[in-house]
C-alpha cells in the first residue's frame, strides 16, 4: 500500500482533531457531550493531583464549556463508562468493558506468587464486600504490623482492596470527595455486558484503532504503550498486518523518521479554530514528550517530578494551546480558601500573538479561574510584560 505523505501542518491538524482540540464544543455540549468524548478517546486519564483541578475534569473542562465535574460520576452510576488501567488509570467506555479482561488477567498472573497470608486476607475482603455491597479503606482496622516507612506503603487490608480491583474481582466508584469505593462488578456492570475475552488478536486490534482513533497519527510506540500491562501482546505484529492489508494507513511526515500510522477514515485537513485551551499535563495531546516535539516543535515535561533546583518553568506547568501552535506555559495553583488562581509563572513562548489570539485567551483564563472554583487571578511573574500588562488589562475578575 503506498503511504499517505503529508505536512507538518496536517499532521497537527489532524493530530488536535483526533484530540477533541480543532475547536471549542466539538463534542458538543452537557453531559451527553462528555460520554461522545471519553467514546471518541477511548480512554481518559484520571489523576489525583489538586494543584489544579484534577486532569480528569480538566480534560473535560478545557473541550466542553459549562462543564460540571458532577457528570463523570454520573456516567459511571448509569453503567456508561467505567474506570480501570489501560496505560494509566482513568475511565473507559462500558462497551469496551471485554477489553480490559486481558489486562486484569495480565496482572493476576504476572504479579510474584501471594503468601498463604495474602490469598486470605484476599478471600476476607472479598467475602466482605458480598456482604456488605461496598467498602472503602477506612472500613478496615489499621492492620499494618510495622510503621509506615512512606506514602506507598500501604497497609495490608489496602493492598488486598488494590489487588481484587486490579484483578477484576472489585470495581472502583468515587465519592465527592473522590474517595475510591469498592464495589462487585455485579452492582456496577450492566447485565447485558459483553464479558467475553478477546484472543490476542483482537485485543492487539482493538489497541490499535482505539489509540490511533484518540492520536490521530502515531508511531508504533505509542499505539503499543497502551498495552503496555498486557506481555506478549501482539500490537506492533497486528499493526504490520493491518498496514498491508489496508485496515491502517502508513504515514509519512516531513522531517520526521516513520514509520507512523493512522485510520483510513481519518480526515486529511480538518478545520482549526484558532480558540485556546488551557491543557492538563496528562491530556492525551501532552502525554508522549517526543510527540509534542516532533510534531509541534514544544519541548514541554510535567515539573513536579523534576528536583525543585531543576525546574525551569515551575511544578505545575499547564500548556497554552491557541490553533495549532504552543503560545505559553503557566505554572498555576489554585488557593481554594482565598478563591485565588495563583500563576507562579507565565511563560509565553517565542511566537508572535496577535491581539484576536490575546483576547481568545483571556477569555480561556476566565473561565478556567470559574472552573477552579476560584474569583481572582494573581500573576507572580512573566517572561513578557507586554502581553501580560494586556492581559491584565483585559481580564475582568468582576464578570466570575
Amino acid at each position: 500500500m503506498e503511504p499517505v505523505t503529508l505536512t507538518k501542518t496536517q499532521a497537527r491538524k489532524i493530530i488536535l482533531n483526533a484530540a477533541g482540540l480543532a475547536r471549542k464544543s466539538q463534542f458538543g455540549t452537557g453531559i451527553e457531550a462528555v460520554y461522545r468524548l471519553i467514546d471518541h478517546l477511548g480512554f481518559v486519564q484520571l489523576d489525583t493531583n489538586y494543584v489544579v483541578e484534577r486532569a480528569h475534569h480538566h480534560v473535560m473542562a478545557a473541550r466542553i464549556p459549562g462543564y460540571q465535574t458532577e457528570w463523570l460520576g454520573q456516567l459511571c452510576e448509569d453503567g456508561s463508562i467505567f474506570e480501570y488501567f489501560s496505560s494509566d488509570a482513568g475511565y473507559l467506555p462500558m462497551y469496551d468493558f471485554r477489553f480490559s479482561l486481558p489486562v486484569k488477567n495480565a496482572f493476576k498472573m504476572q504479579r510474584p506468587p501471594l503468601t498463604p497470608a495474602e490469598i486470605g486476607l484476599m478471600k476476607e475482603v472479598l467475602d466482605r464486600a458480598e456482604r456488605e455491597e461496598s467498602l472503602m479503606v477506612g472500613d478496615f482496622d489499621n492492620d499494618r504490623v510495622e510503621a509506615s516507612t512512606g506514602w506507598w506503603d500501604w497497609r495490608p487490608a489496602k493492598v488486598a482492596l488494590e489487588r481484587l480491583y486490579l484483578d477484576g474481582a472489585l470495581m472502583i466508584t468515587r465519592t465527592k470527595g473522590f474517595q475510591k469505593v469498592y464495589v462487585l462488578p455485579l452492582n456496577t456492570v450492566p447485565p447485558e455486558t459483553d464479558l467475553t475475552m478477546p484472543t490476542d488478536e483482537e485485543y492487539a486490534r482493538f489497541v490499535i484503532r482505539r489509540t490511533l482513533g484518540a492520536l490521530g497519527i502515531a508511531y508504533a510506540k505509542e499505539i503499543a504503550w497502551r498495552a503496555r500491562h498486557v506481555k506478549g501482546n501482539l500490537v506492533k505484529k497486528e499493526l504490520e498486518k493491518m498496514a498491508r492489508t489496508g485496515e491502517v494507513k502508513t504515514v509519512v511526515v516531513e522531517e520526521l523518521k516513520g514509520p507512523l500510522y493512522m485510520l483510513p477514515d481519518q480526515e486529511i485537513n480538518p478545520e482549526i479554530s484558532g480558540d485556546v485551551f488551557i491543557l492538563s499535563p496528562f491530556d492525551i495531546l501532552n502525554v508522549f514528550r517526543h510527540r509534542l516535539k516532533d510534531f509541534f516543535h514544544f519541548d514541554y515535561q510535567i515539573e513536579c517530578f523534576v528536583p525543585a533546583p531543576k525546574r525551569q518553568y515551575g511544578y505545575f506547568s499547564l500548556p497554552v494551546l491557541a490553533g495549532e501552535t504552543f503560545i505559553a506555559r503557566m505554572d498555576a495553583k489554585a488557593d481554594r480558601k482565598r478563591k485565588v488562581l495563583i500563576v507562579h509563572n507565565l511563560h509565553f513562548e517565542p511566537v508572535d500573538l496577535d491581539n484576536i489570539t490575546i483576547e481568545r485567551f483571556i477569555k480561556t483564563l476566565q473561565g478556567f479561574v470559574k472552573f477552579n472554583q476560584c474569583r481572582d487571578i494573581v500573576f507572580k511573574k512573566s517572561n513578557n510584560e507586554t502581553y501580560l500588562e494586556t492581559i491584565l488589562e483585559g481580564i475582568n475578575v468582576d464578570s466570575l
